[in-house]
């Protein structure tokens, strides 16, 4: 069932964490534990299963992407700018399961402070530099014929698929927010998977957006854990992006779904 409470600050108990997928919160059997870098002892689980991948990949290209067409650029412009305010009124718990990661104050400042700027950096972009609607015009009019009789005009829209972030263990909270905004922004669902050793952290992130309410349902998914079949279900209007080690890298990048 979808929670819409705020998370709870980290005690000694161990927590299972879950999947957010369409919408609602999946929690199969608890898998491998993870440790807390400070105190040396477990405090969160990952799923024992991998997300339903397919089920993610076709709701955001459905769902969510008619969700977010809904608005237009200023209108999610305004949602991310509010997003952004209702994370700065609830860094606390932020800060208190980064401490967790090893970071040092000022580390988390700039992952989780920085991370809630770049929202609001690209909704004053968006505000300032893009027009109502949901296409953007490529440069001025063209002349077409040789008396000026015909004009045309390279437009970009919303790509028809979804955006999977694959990131890495250091940022768990900019990593996910800078690839998100520019998503949100041009009308792109995104699906989440990151690194599993600080993924805690992204999900108590992913955990306050959804308590926010400000979000498109299907705008944002997340995945922990194992990959499972993910690149065996992107279509050729996905788009894939990685943070991460160039071994992995590799591995990707010659994927047959991928290449």
């Amino acid at each position: 069932m979808t929670s819409t409470l705020i998370p709870a600050l980290p005690d000694r108990q161990v927590r299972p964490l879950a999947h957010w997928i369409g919408g609602d919160w999946l929690h199969p059997e608890p898998g491998v534990e993870l440790d807390s870098a400070i105190l040396r002892q477990q405090i969160a689980q990952l799923p024992g299963k991998p997300a339903p991948c397919h089920e993610a990949l076709a709701f955001g290209r459905s769902i969510g992407r008619d969700e977010l067409l809904k608005g237009d650029f200023q209108s999610r412009a305004l949602r991310l700018r509010a997003l952004a305010k209702f994370l700065l009124e609830h860094k606390a718990v932020l800060y208190a399961w980064s401490f967790h990661t090893g970071a040092t104050k000022k580390d988390s400042w700039i992952d989780i402070e920085g991370g809630i700027a770049t929202l609001s950096a690209y909704a004053a972009l968006a505000q300032s530099e893009l027009a109502s609607g949901n296409l953007l015009h490529e440069g001025p009019s063209l002349s077409l014929g040789k008396q000026g009789q015909w004009m045309g005009s390279h437009i970009l829209v919303p790509r028809e698929g979804i955006a999977v972030h694959i990131n890495a263990f250091n940022f768990p909270v900019w990593g996910v927010l800078e690839k998100f905004a520019p998503c949100f922004i041009a009308g792109m669902p995104c699906l989440f998977k990151p690194a599993s050793a600080t993924a805690y952290l992204s999900e108590v992130l992913v955990r306050l957006i959804d308590a926010s309410g400000l979000l498109p349902k299907g705008s944002l998914q997340l995945m922990l854990g194992s990959s499972g079949d993910l690149l065996e279900h992107m279509l050729e209007g996905d788009v894939l992006t990685f943070t991460g080690s160039a071994h992995t890298a590799r591995t990707l990048r010659t994927h047959p779904n991928i290449v």
